[in-house]
């Protein structure tokens, strides 16, 4: 069941159901993400479900990407873990289409779905009544769901096990609730962009990504100590091309010096 309520064209996330758009969108307001200069737009899930489409990508054994194309408005992808006790999905998409939930559905459907923080809320009350399962939030990002619905469950404290081996960590930073899935069993993170993937295969951490702010030396150490608990291989972001897949543990050490050193000023010229 797709939700009736209009879509930002920014940041994808769906509002409660009205005869006219919104007159404004807080997520965009807010400094982490941003309104166009060409102002605010909004959309519709049946428009969207009319031009575009979602396909997936098999990124590691039972592990599936998930991206809408063209791309729509952040352009994040969503991971689908595939495990011996049931199917999770990290993160969300703005799109929720028939195909897409016969392909889910005929990989086992899903047993929760784990949102890394507001930018990606997207749709996902449509897509936890679609599925009929559990939607877990951080409780300290609760006031960024525009859709109150029975499926989303705040969680609360430092740790989540959303299924046996499947744990969900809440790091804080670019939001108090941002968070990351850690996948024991197969040496994954997923990230979100509560930590991104960079070019050169690093990791930056940020308070707001589109307009460049970087979050606090220590805010990124202390990130950093509670990663250093847990083993990992690869770790994939938010975004296509952004994964380590080696020794992706010592990278985000790495990463976490790399950007502690530059923002206190002892990077040599």
């Amino acid at each position: 069941m797709v939700l009736p309520g209009f879509l930002c064209a920014t940041c994808g996330v769906q509002y409660p159901a009205s005869e006219a758009p919104p007159s404004r969108c807080p997520v965009c307001e807010d400094e982490r993400q941003y309104v166009p200069a060409s102002g605010q737009q909004w959309t519709t899930p049946g428009v969207l479900a009319a031009g575009y489409t979602n396909t997936f990508r098999e990124m590691a054994p039972d592990l599936l990407a998930l991206g809408t194309v063209p791309k729509f408005a952040i352009g994040q992808r969503a991971f689908l873990l595939r495990t011996p006790h049931g199917n999770v999905l990290w993160d969300c998409l703005s799109l929720l289409d028939a195909a897409t939930v016969t392909l889910i559905e005929a990989l086992g459907g899903l047993k929760a779905i784990v949102i890394s923080h507001p930018h990606y809320y997207s749709t996902m009350a449509s897509w936890g009544r679609a599925f009929e399962c559990p939607v877990y939030v951080h409780a300290a990002d609760r006031e960024w769901i525009m859709v109150p619905d029975e499926t989303l469950h705040p969680w609360e404290g430092e740790t989540l096990e959303v299924l046996p081996g499947i744990t969900a960590h809440c790091l804080g930073g670019h939001f108090p609730g941002a968070s990351v899935l850690h996948w024991e069993a197969r040496g994954l993170l997923l990230t979100g962009d509560t930590l991104l993937i960079t070019p050169d295969r690093m990791a930056s951490f940020m308070w707001s990504y589109p307009n460049n702010i970087p979050l606090p030396a220590d805010e990124v150490a202390r990130i950093g100590e509670r990663l250093r608990a847990l083993a990992f291989e690869a770790a994939y972001a938010a975004f296509w091309d952004s994964e380590i897949t080696a020794d992706a543990s010592a990278v985000v050490a790495l990463s976490v010096a790399r950007h502690c050193q530059a923002l206190e000023g002892g990077r040599e010229k």
